[in-house]
């Protein structure tokens, strides 16, 4: 009678558990479906039109550098801008101040510790016009170009380019700089493949951190400056490794297979966050260092729905961020941890447009 009792028992807290998970899925489905985004307060809108992405707070968390191809703005494709967020915010005509040359095609901008300098990657040494596209291809598959005339450079907010921080052959860009003001982290193919790199704030002692095979980049800082967050690809079979390297080789990588990852600074203690498949890109620690918001399309079953997620450092609580719009990426906290800035085609009136938001953020 009483392994009977037992039995039952087992039984009952199974199907307790059971109807505990349901009851977790139902309700995020629930939220979703209502369009419901329980941690983002007071959304305002501070871009209108063109692609606007990859802002990021400057250390007194007053501006944002970002990169946007708006042709309102006068420019043809990419470009970074200082954008000051009171004025932004009430003022939907704001014109931010465009920092970059002009020239060439630029991404990947990052406030230097001083707010008077923005670092960012640009072409325009290779020349004046735009970077031809990736030409069309036969299996349409989505690709990202990586540019070998991709370098780093520190312009002031005027826009006077004061220095080039980088110069090696090959592509380096995705630069941000560590909350400690001591430390860049970037991603260079100077020694054969896309790996991540530091450098001290003024570009000397360059050293490579990362050396798996795929595509290691998006990297930005813990807040005490101790650990890295990035986005890598690991090619696995032989077919996935040789598309990866031909690609490369043209300065191209299909960034539809990709997961979440971190280090220490040095490179140590690598660990992979997530294991969801798809696109999982553009993380950012959250303000407490224990959590990692990131943009991912890993619950659709079409490859352009990307939305925020939130998950543990050790990769457990994974939870849904954003449910309004087919895309949401780009996530950066303000410095004080109060405020959360990322991009959406949310509010684009049909359009294709892109643009910045900030809000509150809720815990």
């Amino acid at each position: 009678m009483l392994v009977l009792q037992v039995l039952f028992l087992i039984q009952i807290n199974k199907m307790k558990r059971i109807l505990f998970v349901a009851f977790v899925f139902a309700s995020q489905m629930v939220l979703a479906q209502a369009n419901i985004e329980p941690h983002l307060k007071n959304i305002q809108q501070l871009t209108y039109g063109g692609d606007n992405a990859e802002a990021y707070f400057s250390f007194d968390g007053k501006n944002l550098s970002f990169q946007s191809n708006n042709a309102n703005w006068g420019v043809k494709c990419d470009q970074i801008f200082n954008m000051k967020i009171k004025l932004a915010a009430k003022d939907t005509s704001y014109l931010p101040a465009m920092v970059s040359t002009g020239n060439g095609r630029t991404t990947c901008s990052f406030f230097m510790p001083n707010n008077k300098e923005i670092l960012y990657a640009s072409t325009h040494l290779a020349g004046a016009e735009c970077p031809a596209p990736p030409a069309p291809r036969a299996d349409r598959k989505y690709l990202w170009q990586v540019s070998p005339s991709y370098d780093i450079f520190v312009a002031n907010l005027k826009g006077t380019i004061t220095k080039q921080l980088t110069n090696s052959p090959g592509y380096d860009a995705e630069a941000t700089v560590s909350p400690t003001g001591d430390k860049i982290v970037f991603t260079s193919d100077r020694s054969g493949d896309l790996e991540l790199w530091t450098m001290n704030i003024d570009g000397t002692d360059q050293k490579q951190i990362t050396f798996g095979l795929g595509y290691d980049g998006g990297a930005f800082f813990s807040p005490d400056g101790k650990k890295l967050v990035f986005r890598a690809s690991r090619p696995i079979t032989a077919e996935e490794v040789e598309e990866y390297k031909t690609l490369l080789s043209e300065g191209l990588v299909a960034p539809t297979n990709m997961e979440i990852y971190t280090c220490n600074v040095d490179g140590s203690a690598l660990n992979q966050v997530t294991n969801l498949g798809k696109a999982n890109w553009a993380p950012f620690y959250t303000p407490d260092g224990e959590h990692i918001v990131f943009s991912s399309n890993h619950h659709s079953s079409k490859g352009y729905d990307f939305q925020l997620f939130y998950i543990k450092e050790d990769g457990t609580a994974l939870e849904r961020v954003t449910n309004k719009s087919m895309f949401n990426a780009f996530p950066m906290f303000s410095p004080n941890g109060k405020k959360i800035v990322f991009s959406s085609n949310r509010n684009n009136h049909g359009t294709k447009d892109t643009n910045l938001f900030i809000a509150d953020w809720v815990e």
